[in-house]
């Protein structure tokens, strides 16, 4: 027998707000996170675009107690560890604090089986912030002896979830998720999985990126994909509008505990909705732009309806991608269209990378907490900047704009798509 998978905790990161109620009140107001930046040593006038979505006045130890070994974690793994206590504190999975040998002060869960839960985390780039300082160590001194043994395994892939498996003392199934900006849902989605054949019981998972850093940043700014609106940061994100001109980068965390429903439902905790169904395929087209026919964007949206058993008509909602790209939002609401077909005009939209800009492997994991919000408070967030529905390329579908919507959803789709071709689609429903 197949196991029903919940979501029973949140914890946020975001460049609008820290913790799930400040995400939200953000989302429902409407908030920009959006705000000019500058690098150190970097003269700004070569970037193009010089706006951004960063998470301002954030320290790990407001949420970590203080140890010795944080001071050896990069951004990306202070934002998962971050968000990961709050999603544990908010499904009400009591830690307890125990400090080793070495002044190390690390967490274990209270009454439950470590090797029951596990760790499957969406981590798109590099850790850029160690890997930038240090390659430029090594290249002004002419050699490596600058450099500190910590660099090497924290600038993997994979230390961010063996960082919150240590911090935390779990011992389940522990691994990373790589499909550029898909990688948070897709580490929802495997969590689901992992739960929904029985290998784990717990799944603390999502997404985590901190890559506004000068190589990166650059390296979107020569694809010339992020928006070049500098005078006005807060109206550069808008997605499906006649004006949009390119993304705008964020970063932060989202963490979600995903849970078996049984174990959920025995110890009392809260659940936001349940997870029913995911979809996923590749374009097999090209590295950068979207295969334009949309079909293996629809077939993936297909797939997740199949897998779910739900009618295209029982739709309520879609959290899109809306990156705010020119071809991206012209791609996703023709794969909308062909998914839901006639039902397309009547699902209601909204895009929540128009507030938050776009966290790359974080986007999908924040955008599934901003979905579950919405589905346990019946209300949809707007997608802001949207001035005029570009309608002349097919544009044209219920997008939410500017406010937001009461309504209850019944049945919501969540829609990620990355560099690479990588197409993710996740299905929830909200539990009665």
């Amino acid at each position: 027998m197949k196991n029903r998978v919940v979501i029973t905790g949140l914890g946020a990161i975001a460049p609008t707000g820290i913790g799930k109620e400040d995400f939200w009140n953000s989302l429902m107001r409407g908030a920009s996170g959006a705000r000019r930046i500058s690098f150190a040593d970097c003269d700004m006038e070569q970037f193009g675009s010089q706006i951004a979505c960063p998470v301002d006045n954030f320290s790990l130890t407001d949420y970590i107690q203080a140890s010795k070994d944080l001071r050896f974690l990069g951004r990306t793994s202070q934002f998962a560890m971050a968000a990961t206590k709050l999603a544990l504190e908010d499904a009400g999975i009591e830690v307890e604090l125990r400090t080793n040998g070495k002044k190390e002060q690390n967490y274990r869960l209270k009454n439950i089986d470590p090797y029951e839960v596990g760790i499957i985390l969406g981590i798109g780039s590099e850790i850029s912030d160690i890997s930038e300082k240090s390659f430029k160590k090594l290249f002004t001194h002419k050699g490596p002896r600058k450099n500190f043994p910590y660099e090497l395994p924290q600038t993997q892939l994979s230390c961010v979830t063996g960082n919150i498996s240590r911090k935390f003392g779990i011992n389940g199934n522990t691994f990373t998720v790589a499909t550029a900006c898909a990688s948070g849902l897709d580490a929802i989605i495997e969590a689901y999985k992992h739960i929904h054949y029985g290998d784990e019981r717990i799944v603390i998972t999502g997404g985590a990126e901190a890559s506004i850093t000068p190589s990166v940043f650059g390296g979107f700014v020569a694809v010339n994909a992020l928006s070049k609106r500098n005078d006005a940061p807060e109206k550069a994100s808008r997605p499906f509008d006649k004006g949009r001109d390119g993304f705008v980068m964020g970063e932060g965390a989202g963490i979600v505990i995903v849970e078996e429903l049984t174990h959920a439902v025995e110890r009392g905790a809260p659940i936001y909705c349940e997870i029913v169904g995911c979809g996923r395929t590749n374009d097999g087209y090209h590295i950068t732009a979207p295969n334009p026919s949309a079909i293996p964007q629809s077939e993936a949206m297909k797939r997740a309806l199949r897998r779910a058993n739900i009618d295209p008509a029982d739709i309520d909602y879609i959290n899109a991608h809306g990156t705010s790209t020119v071809a991206g939002d012209i791609m996703e609401t023709k794969a909308i269209k062909q998914t839901l077909g006639d039902h397309a005009g009547k699902v209601h939209i909204s895009a929540t990378k128009s507030m938050i800009g776009h966290l790359l492997a974080a986007s999908g994991s924040m955008e599934i907490i901003a979905t579950a919000m919405m589905i346990k408070e019946g209300e949809m967030l707007p997608t802001i900047n949207l001035e005029m529905q570009d309608s002349e390329h097919g544009c044209d579908l219920q997008y939410v704009p500017h406010r937001p919507l009461k309504k209850t959803i019944t049945f919501a789709l969540k829609n990620s798509f990355g560099f690479g071709g990588y197409n993710s689609v996740l299905a929830l429903k909200r539990f009665a």
